[in-house]
């Protein structure tokens, strides 16, 4: 019996993982759930799952869950989400957390010799070598679950020693794949959340929509890997069978297919190395049924700039990750909340990447303190925007 603690449960993984959990219920329980602000479906989950502990954002939703399940522990804030990532009880941590907040308790985990199976690609794009360290030292498995990143590591199982020539990271293209730079200037809120294939997160859709997401999945797979950015491409397959795909020096291109259903990489990462039965959970894959059959472009990186954006990022380290992603969160929230138009995203971004010092050596704290600086300026420059 694996005892897994979510990191995120009330967000899409953290939903559909439970889902597995519970249609697996002899293999796996939940050791803890946290969640930010969905306090009343956290209390569903608790009461469906019985965890030993949770955590909240904030102190006074932890003194209400305390005072309505007196059996569990309860913690709040960064500080909670580090110790039910470490809680001595829990086999694995599932972190679905979004954003930078993933970076300390992924750290707690790998401190404690848990395994993670992770879904929280910003801390790999901002801490990838600190991690990745942590991870060799400790001798833990950090067992990706975003599709095309699960895709990757299911196609290289049986080929350790076997060079890579050549990783095919495969994107749908978003809502607005085929669009000029004229047009995205005039995209509204509702069209850009409206993926083409995938139920997500309101801040993962808009990345997609910007090729964003698909940018900080470069430097993602890059740390995974180990694998060097010129080597990696992103080709845009639309229909999102191809999850991606791993081509081999000797031509061999071995690549992994399934419907779009995130259930499929949480099952893998769970089990690993085994796989799931999850035959009356998932549909199969019908070959006949696709219409349209299998279609494959190259990413447009002259109108979605955030490509390249990423690849440079990449290639010269150091601050440059952590201000793309710590920047980039900023403007998509406010684009969430009408502050800014779709096109300002890219626009922003560019301004803060050529006026950015590079900064290297950064320790945890350094990381964190150049996250919250970038943070501050962005939202500076935006008011400042607003009030002209």
């Amino acid at each position: 019996m694996k005892r897994i603690s979510i990191l995120g449960s009330t967000g899409s993984i953290g939903t559909q993982a439970l889902d597995v959990i519970k249609r697996n219920s002899d293999k796996f329980q939940v050791a803890a759930l946290s969640c930010a602000r969905s306090i009343e479906l956290l209390c569903r989950q608790i009461e469906t799952f019985r965890p030993e502990a949770v955590a909240v954002d904030r102190e006074e939703d932890a003194a209400f869950i305390s005072q309505k399940y007196r059996n569990i522990e309860v913690y709040h804030g960064s500080r909670g989400l580090e110790e039910i990532a470490s809680m001595e009880s829990c086999d694995m941590v599932l972190n679905s957390l979004m954003g930078m907040r993933g970076l300390k308790p992924t750290l707690a985990a790998v401190e404690a010799g848990k395994d993670i199976a992770f879904a929280n690609k910003e801390t790999l794009v901002v801490g990838g070598e600190l991690v990745m360290k942590a991870v060799r030292e400790k001798g833990v498995k950090l067992l990706p679950v975003d599709s095309e990143h699960s895709a990757i590591f299911q196609c290289i199982q049986g080929n350790k020693n076997n060079e890579i020539k050549r990783i095919i990271l495969t994107a749908s293209g978003g809502p607005f794949r085929g669009y000029s730079a004229e047009q995205l200037e005039n995209v509204t809120l509702e069209q850009a959340l409206a993926h083409p294939n995938w139920s997500m997160g309101s801040k993962i859709t808009i990345d997609s929509a910007t090729m964003m997401n698909k940018g900080l999945e470069v430097i993602e797979a890059k740390w995974l890997f180990d694998v060097p950015l010129d080597k990696i491409q992103i080709v845009v397959h639309p229909q999102s069978v191809l999850h991606s795909a791993v081509e081999f020096m000797d031509g061999s291109v071995i690549g992994q297919m399934g419907n779009p259903d995130m259930r499929i990489p949480i099952a893998y990462a769970f089990s690993y190395p085994d796989r799931l039965d999850l035959s009356n959970v998932t549909q199969s894959l019908d070959f006949f049924g696709m219409k349209e059959g299998m279609s494959f472009y190259p990413a447009d990186s002259r109108v979605f700039r955030t490509i390249e954006m990423a690849y440079e990022a990449a290639r010269r380290g150091g601050s440059l990750p952590v201000v793309l992603n710590g920047a980039n969160e900023v403007l998509v929230d406010m684009f969430l909340k009408g502050r800014i138009k779709f096109t300002d995203i890219q626009n922003t971004l560019i301004k803060v990447m050529e006026k950015h010092d590079v900064k290297y050596n950064l320790s945890i704290e350094g990381i964190l303190e150049e996250d919250a600086r970038i943070r501050e300026e962005v939202s500076k420059m935006i008011w400042q925007e607003e009030m002209i």
